[in-house]
């Protein structure tokens, strides 16, 4: 442990789609790879990444206690306090190829405990929720463009998230359950269009361009619900940033967090779910193949849960939990966090586990890391007023 003491499948989806266009001519100079998943419901960072060697936490956690690294369905070891969830078991093999960092006691500035309100927080990186600034992505984003650095970037989502909205251009796929629209049908809106409005034509062709880099990833998986629809997602992200013409950031969205009722340990519904987060990941890596060593990807939510276990089996909403730190180009094999302990005196409000992690200074130390961006422009522009969260350096090898 490190601590600071020691496409789119037919044509009612081409309203979610923006433009494509210019992509080819507008390369990056860099091969670098990003990809932030957001996990939408609060994930819990004590099941996900139990510290089974905090001398409190089989007390507090009760029924949702993991059992010590070495039993029957104990959690995956990572050190000798903290450990994975049992069906984590493919970020246990990145954590050990020295492809994961794991994150801990981290959070947003956002101390209360509104879904709506944490995600705006997460997203736009402000200190306060807020949806008029747009996010901090787009905004890095357009500083990018303005230095001569221009990326693109795609949602998988069926809206375009706040993190991606603001003035520069991005895209967006979602997979669909309809049937397809056979070619020559396309074919024919394309000649309606080209004739009546040659701005919607221009945007058929690049849904087209769009739905050609997902293929068939859309129907992939789409029996899942909560978790489980990652699959989908990932293989379609995958696809759009391992072309030579396509973005080279993506942004997951995927909801389904909100335990509070019948969580389960180490089976169940939450067991589940990471399950097909564990899978998903496995896929983005295998689907990329060689732009893997160029990639990082950053696994948030919006706040943790509760320590204790609640009266219906599940948690309630908290404050810090964990984050992933996934890829090629990661510095793996770490935990990194700033221990603040499970003792009653070190918990937020008596119920959380205290953030002594800023997600903020992870943030800019990837954006920093991954695409150059100065630290100026990180805390004047991407992240206005958060001098007091300083980049996080050695996050990428």
């Amino acid at each position: 442990m490190l601590d600071r003491r020691t496409l789119l499948r037919n044509t009612a989806q081409l309203t979610l789609l923006a433009p494509f266009a210019g992509i080819r001519a507008a390369l990056p100079e860099s091969d670098a790879r990003f990809a932030l998943v957001i996990l939408r419901g609060g994930l819990d960072g004590l099941a996900a990444v139990p510290a089974y060697g905090e001398n409190e936490y089989r007390g507090l956690r009760g029924a949702l206690a993991l059992d010590s690294p070495g039993n029957a369905a104990g959690v995956l070891k990572l050190d000798g306090m903290f450990g994975l969830h049992p069906s984590l078991t493919n970020l246990h093999a990145m954590y050990q190829a020295r492809q994961l960092s794991v994150l801990h006691a981290v959070a947003t500035p956002y101390r209360e405990r509104s879904h709506f309100d944490g995600q705006k927080v997460l997203e736009a990186g402000l200190t306060a929720p807020s949806t008029g600034a747009g996010g901090w992505l787009n905004r890095a984003l357009t500083e990018l463009a303005a230095a001569g650095q221009q990326r693109h970037a795609v949602a998988l989502a069926a809206s375009v998230p706040l993190v991606l909205r603001g003035p520069f251009t991005v895209s967006s796929w979602a997979p669909s359950r309809l049937p397809d629209t056979d070619d020559d049908t396309l074919a024919r809106v394309r000649m309606l269009y080209e004739a009546a409005d040659p701005v919607l034509a221009e945007r058929l062709t690049e849904a087209l361009n769009a739905r050609a880099l997902a293929g068939n990833a859309g129907m992939d998986g789409m029996r899942g619900r909560g978790g489980q629809a990652v699959a989908p997602l990932v293989t379609a992200a995958a696809r759009f940033l391992s072309a030579d013409d396509g973005p080279r950031i993506a942004v997951i969205d995927v909801g389904g967090w909100d335990t509070h009722a019948n969580q389960g340990a180490g089976q169940g519904q939450l067991a589940n779910r990471l399950r097909a987060l564990d899978t998903g990941l496995l896929s983005l890596k295998d689907e990329l193949k060689a732009r893997w060593r160029d990639t990082a990807v950053l696994v948030v939510t919006e706040f943790g849960r509760t320590v204790a276990v609640n009266g219906t089996g599940g948690t309630d909403h908290g404050t810090a939990g964990c984050a992933f730190l996934a890829g090629g180009a990661v510095a793996g094999g770490r935990v990194i966090a700033d221990w603040p302990g499970l003792r009653a005196r070190d918990l937020h409000e008596g119920r959380d586990l205290r953030a002594t992690l800023d997600m903020r200074s992870v943030f800019k130390g990837l954006l920093a890391a991954q695409f150059g961006l100065s630290e100026a422009s990180l805390e004047r522009t991407v992240f206005p007023a958060s001098a007091a969260a300083s980049p996080m350096t050695g996050l990428l090898s």
